[in-house]
């Protein structure tokens, strides 16, 4: 039987059709061997939709930013490995429908869950309750200074220009799997930082930042 409740209660949504909720689950190789339809054109549709939502978010939270920070911006909170923490720091992967053995799944096929589930709750109960569902489970939980500057990239550059090693990066996850805090330390120049935040990448991006920040003040 296919935990709907479950997963409801952890994407904080309750699904009119159910059948929606299962599709997005559906991973072809599933489909193909018992049936059903997949989750490719979920995806699709989800991709669209998450696009959306947050090139909107930022249009009204960012009034000074220009269209080229913005866009990259965009582009680091829809990647594969922010999505990828997302489907994750929800505790959602587990439920993913596969036939055969699930070491075969990668990590695109998981971070696209949150793009599915996205699309699922676009069908089922429109565009702000997909909205929601994304800020909610997405954008809050990368620290809005990371929209319109990548510490983490920042903080490499940095670096690279200087002709020394990329950071080393160590985080932590503590407390409940709803309501999880990271604790992340950045390593570079025999130096140190800390941060923190609701996901793996806030807390690393955090570290950078404050890493970033100090280096810069003993060069000048």
């Amino acid at each position: 039987m296919f935990p709907y409740g479950e997963i409801e209660k952890k994407i904080g949504y309750s699904f009119k059709n159910k059948e929606l909720l299962l599709e997005a689950f559906t991973h072809s190789t599933y489909a193909n061997t018992y049936g059903g339809r997949d989750n490719e054109r979920m995806e699709y549709l989800g991709d669209a939709v998450l696009q959306l939502v947050v090139t909107e978010w930022q249009y009204e939270r960012y009034q000074k930013a220009d269209e080229g920070t913005m866009t990259r911006g965009r582009q680091m909170l829809v990647c594969e490995e922010a999505l990828l923490d997302a489907v994750r720091d929800l505790g959602i992967e587990k439920y993913l429908l596969v036939s055969g053995s699930r070491a075969n799944v990668g990590k695109k096929t998981v971070s696209s869950l949150f793009e599915t589930v996205t699309a699922a709750i676009y069908l089922d109960g429109g565009y702000s309750a997909a909205k929601t569902f994304v800020c909610q489970f997405g954008l809050d939980h990368i620290n809005a200074a990371t929209v319109t500057e990548n510490a983490k990239g920042d903080l490499q550059e940095y670096l690279q220009n200087l002709g020394e090693k990329p950071p080393i990066y160590e985080t932590k996850k503590i407390g409940k799997d709803n309501a999880p805090v990271f604790y992340a330390t950045v390593f570079a120049l025999g130096r140190q930082e800390k941060g923190e935040g609701k996901s793996k990448k806030q807390a690393e991006q955090s570290a950078a930042a404050n890493l970033l920040r100090e280096l810069k003040k003993v060069k000048k």
